[in-house]
């Protein structure tokens, strides 16, 4: 576990929280001042380095988010100083930790590069050894619960892009009685037909779910939707799952073009942003 953060000497307070999921700023009537702090949490894998984002004042609603296979940047804490400003209590873990702190890529990183391409599965690797993202799950809800900036009264939400999708699938079924909402954007492998595929973990799972598919990648799995409305339907778990007009990637502002057309959609960012609103002030409450 942690030191508490209070302790940390690389805290600041922000007054904004502009960037978030896309570019706009938050779509809430008010906006919190936040602190965020870079922080070490001590998983049974070893040290993980991560920002906890919280506002400046109160206990929260803690939230754990799952980066996208860029890891933990700049865009993922302007996205959790964003959620913070809104009245949660955020950890951004780096999730190549096992490998390398992060960040882990720059800028120049692109899945059009077959470089980074293989640098990227190298360090997904050990994320994707058997039991080892519910290990990390079980310290990041821990880490959450050990601090006074959240109200360990309310349920734990947990949201992931892209490779951190099915991660946040399988915190909710690894901490069923602590987490209340997921929320998957663009996640890459929810349906395999492997026995550990991330769908089939339905019946452990107590949380309100989310699930945005991009549409190439409805595209190239159509019947992923329907395999995950079936498990969760036959789990008797409240989900909703919808296919977006926007290309996988669609919420991330620094995501590089692919094949000359922009990644990144705002329209697309805003709507599934207000979505996670929803669930997180319907389960979280």
């Amino acid at each position: 576990m942690a030191d508490d953060t209070k302790n940390h000497p690389s805290t600041n307070v922000a007054f904004s929280a502009a960037a978030g999921l896309g570019a706009a700023g938050s779509t809430s009537a008010m906006e919190l001042p936040v602190v965020e702090t870079d922080i070490e949490i001590t998983t049974p894998d070893g040290i993980c380095d991560a920002v906890f984002i919280h506002p400046a004042a109160g206990s929260h609603a803690g939230v754990s988010i799952w980066a996208d296979g860029m890891g933990l940047r700049p865009a993922m804490r302007d996205m959790g100083k964003r959620l913070a400003a809104e009245g949660y209590s955020v950890l951004i873990p780096n999730p190549f930790y096992r490998s390398a702190k992060a960040p882990v890529f720059d800028a120049s990183f692109s899945f059009q590069n077959q470089a980074d391409i293989a640098k990227f599965y190298q360090l997904l690797a050990p994320l994707n050894a058997p039991g080892a993202a519910e290990k990390d799950a079980v310290a990041f809800v821990a880490f959450l619960d050990a601090q006074k900036q959240v109200d360990k009264a309310k349920k734990i939400g947990v949201q992931g892009y892209c490779m951190g999708g099915p991660l946040a699938v399988k915190t909710a079924a690894a901490l069923p009685d602590r987490v209340g909402a997921a929320a998957s954007f663009h996640g890459g492998g929810l349906v395999t037909d492997k026995p550990d595929s991330p769908h089939l973990l339905a019946p452990k799972i107590k949380a309100r779910l989310y699930i945005g598919i991009a549409s190439n990648d409805d595209q190239r799995q159509p019947d992923a939707k329907d395999k995950l409305r079936e498990a969760f339907a036959a789990a008797n778990v409240s989900a909703e799952i919808e296919v977006y007009p926007a290309l996988h990637g669609w919420c991330m502002p620094d995501m590089h073009p692919q094949n000359g057309a922009p990644v990144y959609s705002r329209p697309d960012a805003e709507r599934a942003w207000s979505k996670l609103e929803a669930l997180y002030k319907v389960a979280l409450a």
